[in-house]
């Protein structure tokens, strides 16, 4: 790389809440910490002994929790306070913010007094999460319009994939987006991994057997009640397979509830998070096919990590989550109905050839390194910050 730069990443969220968008955050750090020097700015906990063993620098800033929620919510100082002026100091040639919140746009205020670029990723389709706290429309319109109002002051932004351009726009963003990917650091796995057998004889899986997989938050925004009710019509059809849940949510115990009333605890089962890298490759690796009807969802990790494995995904058609995906040859897409869910699984389960061929090209076409993608984000800051300079002049002293 031909120019360190000193970049700051600002997000309302952090370790040790872990969700997609943290784990995207921690891998973009390590990465781009390769060749730049890079700071962290997220809420203050008091779990915070891991912060010294990460590559980047870590400064945490005042924050409260979230009620019913692992999370935390950032209470940056006043502009004269202790922690901006140590912010100052950290001469940003670039800021780039992952939330539209109190960290979100402390990032953005920090770039304007130092002169300096900010970008920002939007990574979540929030009227989702709104709508399952608040059900009143104006409420939620309300809430968009002050989120956008903190990406609308950046100097640029980034969606995930194409999809999320027209989600920026129709939130009011007034600016073109570039699309940078998410990326993956889940390895293949190894061909003479033990994990597999390890799998096969923890869960009782057999040789033959079709194996489903669902890996993410185990959470209604998901659609993880729409698989349900897809797999009871698949099992009623008598058609034979195991169904895997992993991971862990506000919805598990409604989830088990409900395996139980659709009798299907002999064909479903909740795993809870696997924390193993290596055993979670072996879980993709051994399903067949992975169900993410998600229409929340921008762009999961867990999608990548199952390419990585050669392990297409069923999405519903024109969902943002599915735009990285074409249709019988890198994924496979269905229509949002539980019958017509439940015959494409069937159909593709049974062409086993042509299961074979796009498992091998969701491979070769999802998944990519977070070596990789932080490369282009890092050739993007570059050519912010030169068309910054021009418009704006030098960043402040």
């Amino acid at each position: 790389m031909n120019k360190r730069l000193k970049i700051g990443i600002f997000m309302d969220s952090y370790y040790p809440a872990i969700d997609g968008v943290v784990l995207v955050i921690d891998n973009l750090c390590k990465e781009l910490s390769k060749f730049n020097d890079v700071v962290l700015v997220v809420p203050y906990t008091n779990t915070i002994d891991e912060d010294k063993n990460k590559p980047y620098k870590i400064i945490r800033v005042k924050s409260i929790d979230v009620p019913f929620t692992e999370y935390r919510l950032g209470i940056p100082s006043l502009k004269k306070s202790k922690i901006y002026n140590e912010l100052l100091k950290e001469k940003f040639d670039v800021i780039h913010i992952h939330s539209p919140f109190t960290i979100g746009k402390l990032g953005v205020d920090l770039a304007k007094d130092l002169n300096v670029p900010s970008v920002c990723t939007m990574h979540t389709r929030f009227d989702f999460e709104i709508r399952k706290v608040v059900k009143s429309e104006s409420i939620n319109k309300f809430v968009i319009k002050r989120i956008i109002s903190v990406f609308n002051k950046c100097y640029a932004g980034i969606a995930i994939n194409s999809k999320m351009i027209k989600v920026f726009e129709d939130y009011g963003y007034k600016k073109k987006p570039r699309i940078i990917y998410n990326g993956t650091d889940l390895k293949p796995l190894k061909e003479n991994s033990k994990y597999i057998d390890i799998i096969n004889e923890k869960y009782n899986i057999e040789a033959n057997d079709k194996v489903l997989l669902f890996v993410g938050r185990i959470t209604s925004v998901k659609n993880i009640f729409f698989i349900l009710d897809s797999l009871k019509l698949l099992k009623e059809d008598g058609y034979q397979f195991k169904m895997f849940f992993v991971g862990s949510g506000s919805d598990e115990k409604k989830l088990a509830l409900k395996i139980l009333e659709y009798n299907l605890q002999d064909s479903v089962i909740m795993t809870g998070q696997i924390k193993n890298r290596e055993e979670l490759s072996a879980m993709y690796k051994r399903a067949d096919l992975f169900l993410f009807p998600s229409l929340f969802d921008a762009s999961s990790l867990v999608q990548i990590e199952a390419a990585v494995n050669e392990t297409p995904g069923l999405f519903i058609e024109d969902s943002v989550t599915a735009d990285t995906v074409t249709n019988e040859v890198s994924g496979f897409t269905s229509v949002l109905d539980e019958v017509k869910y439940k015959d494409r699984i069937k159909e593709i389960l049974d062409d086993k050839k042509h299961l074979k061929e796009v498992s091998i090209n969701a491979h070769k076409l999802l998944g990519k390194s977070w070596d990789e993608i932080s490369k282009t984000t890092y050739e993007y800051y570059l050519e912010l910050i030169e068309n910054f300079k021009k418009e704006f002049g030098e960043p402040k002293k």
